[in-house]
């Protein structure tokens, strides 16, 4: 774990941010004291969705419009 002062914090601190890695964590100290933990967040390690991923995983048996008869009063 990598201690920095305070003053140091401020100074650099997108920096700071930029160069930890998930799980890393930065202490940072004021007048020799710990006075806050700086730590990277998990990345996300879940692919984005493609579209069209789940093409064939769906089966509508036959067409069937009778199940809708039962909701004609709500129906505009």
């Amino acid at each position: 774990m990598t201690t920095i002062t305070i003053q140091e914090a401020q100074a650099n601190l997108a920096g700071l941010i930029a160069e930890l890695k998930p799980g890393e964590e930065v202490l940072i100290t004021e007048q020799g004291r710990s006075i806050a933990r700086l730590t990277a967040a998990p990345s996300n390690t879940r692919a984005p969705r493609r579209p069209g991923s789940a093409l064939g995983k769906l089966t509508i048996v036959a067409d069937d419009d009778t199940h809708l008869d039962d909701f004609q009063e709500y129906m505009p």
